[in-house]
Order: C-alpha cells, then sequence, then structure tokens
C-alpha cells in the first residue's frame, strides 16, 4: 500500500517506527512460509479465495468507515483497474513460484522489483534517471542473473513465473505511484478484491477438499498478512521512510531461516550473493531518490 503519511522525528518515534517495520516484514515473511507450506496442497485459486475472504473481513470496519464515495470514482479509473490486474498476477506468479522453488529464491527475485521500477521509469515514463541510478539498475540485474544462475538446468518454469510475478510487482508499484492520492483502504481493498475474483473463478477447477485446521490456516493467512500491512503502514507514520524503507530487506533474512528451519531449504551461495547485490543495488537507488526528491516514496508491500 502506498502511504504518505505526517511523520514524527523524534528518536523515540523513530524506533518505535524501526520496531514495527521489522514486525511487519516479518509477518509478511512468516505469511509466505505458511503460504509456501499450504500451496502443497492446495491450488493458487484456493488459496488466493479463501486469503482474500479472510482479508476482507478483516478491512470490513475499515471499509465502511470509509464510506462508499471513496470507491464511486477513484483517480485515475484506467490506471487503478490496471493495478488490480498487475496485483493480481504478482501475487498468483508468487504462490505459484512458491509450489517449486524454495522461500529464498522467490523473495529474492522479488527484491529486485525496485530496480525494476527505477529502468520502467525511465524507459516507458520518461523519468530522469541520472548515469548513477543507471549503473546501480544495471548492477541489480547482475544481481538477478547471478541469483537465477541461466542454464537448462536452473531456468525452469518456476523460476521464469517467480520472475514474470517480480516484474508485475514492479508494475503494481509504479501503479500505485501514479495513484498516490487515494486512500491506503481503498487501494487494499481492490486488490484483495482482485485476488478474490481471480481465485473464485479458478478455485473450483482445482478444488481439493478443506480439513478444519487447513481452513483455519488458510484464514489466518488472510489475517497475518492485513496485520503486516498495518504493521508497515503504522512505521510509516512514526517514522521517515528513509529511516524505516531499508529494514524491508530483513525479509531475505526471514526468508532464509524460515525456509531451513521449515522446509530443509539450504540456500546455495549464488543466490545469497545475487540477493546482496540486489539488495545494495536497491538501497542505492532508494536513497538517491529520496535525496533528489526529498519526498517519502510509494511503497508498495510484498506478497
Amino acid at each position: 500500500m502506498n502511504s504518505q503519511p505526517p511523520v514524527s522525528t523524534s528518536h523515540p518515534a523513530a524506533i518505535a517506527g524501526i520496531g514495527l517495520m521489522l514486525g511487519g516484514i516479518f509477518l509478511f515473511a512468516l505469511n509466505d512460509a505458511l503460504g509456501k507450506w499450504l500451496i502443497a496442497t492446495y491450488s493458487v485459486g484456493q488459496l488466493l479465495l479463501i486469503r482474500s475472504i479472510a482479508a476482507l473481513i478483516v478491512l470490513a470496519p475499515f471499509i465502511w468507515r470509509e464510506g462508499c464515495d471513496a470507491f464511486r470514482v477513484p483517480p485515475r479509473p484506467f490506471v487503478q483497474i490496471l493495478r488490480v490486474v498487475f496485483s493480481t498476477l504478482e501475487v498468483a506468479c508468487f504462490y505459484w513460484a512458491l509450489a517449486y522453488l524454495p522461500l529464498a529464491d522467490v523473495m529474492t527475485y522479488y527484491l529486485a522489483g525496485p530496480i525494476y521500477v527505477t529502468a520502467i521509469s525511465a524507459t516507458l515514463l520518461r523519468e530522469p534517471v541520472d548515469w548513477r541510478a543507471w549503473v546501480a539498475v544495471i548492477v541489480g540485474f547482475c544481481g538477478v542473473i547471478l541469483a537465477l544462475r541461466p542454464s537448462t538446468a536452473t531456468l525452469t518454469p518456476a523460476a521464469l513465473v517467480a520472475i514474470a510475478g517480480s516484474f508485475s510487482f514492479s508494475l503494481l508499484m509504479i501503479c500505485t505511484r501514479m495513484v498516490h492520492g487515494t486512500s491506503d483502504i481503498v487501494l487494499v481493498t481492490t486488490q484483495t478484491v482482485g485476488a478474490l475474483v481471480f481465485g473464485a473463478v479458478i478455485a473450483p477447477v482445482t478444488w481439493v477438499a478443506l480439513t478444519w485446521r487447513d481452513g483455519a490456516l488458510l484464514v489466518l493467512l488472510g489475517i497475518v498478512a492485513m496485520v503486516a500491512h498495518v504493521c508497515v503502514n503504522r512505521s510509516l507514520k512514526l517514522a521517515s521512510a528513509s529511516v524505516v524503507v531499508p529494514y524491508q530487506y530483513t525479509m531475505i533474512v526471514w526468508a532464509v531461516l524460515l525456509g531451513y528451519l521449515v522446509f530443509g531449504d539450504i540456500p546455495n551461495m549464488a543466490t545469497l550473493v545475487g540477493a546482496a547485490i540486489i539488495i545494495a543495488a536497491g538501497i542505492y537507488i532508494f536513497v538517491r531518490e529520496q535525496k533528489r526528491t526529498h519526498q517519502p516514496v510509494t511503497l508498495v508491500d510484498p506478497p
């Protein structure tokens, strides 16, 4: 979700903001690990359907408070529709890739989203990007290639789906930036409804009978994601984006740990080095953008 809140500059508020960002990112990682465990039994459509229903139940009081007028004619409706499409594509690709790839691998590909945003903004939106940012983009792409290790053995359909999902994620961030005046509740509600519609269409084809335990875990998937959204957005109300956003990259640490502890995945050195390069390039691009504009960035939470 995008956020443009007034931020506090006090030290205690900054510490609280960092804590909330770290907590929110941990919850996203926990949510992704739970999703990987469930996707081994249930289809992407079924997972998105139940996850989205649970998320909408959590969102219901906030939607009621926002009122119908906020949803009636949102700014730039065509971009809003594109945003929902890209949001649905990226989350579907994310969970589909999780069914076949280690959690750390998928997260590494998605961490490259800000790098793609810079490249797309310069080429398609004609936004000015200086040579230093272009160097960071090229270095970031090298990190992606290193992590992907392209060969006949590693360039699998699942890896290509993860890359496609990360591009969709970057296009989602661009669309979110273009409708930055839209309420957070409207943005998260529309993308949740998009995932629900996709799930409702796809799920009946591959429906698997739910156990009570797995049904509860699927509901928990949606609730945890919403709590993580709240933590991340609240962190941006307490501290500036330049302080808290770099902590998003702790996602890869949790992905490696949870992947190892829950699934026994041991990331290879190429993936770890590629992730480090991607993170370094992403942080450099973010810091330069902050210095150039002196404004908060558009933030879209992870899947």
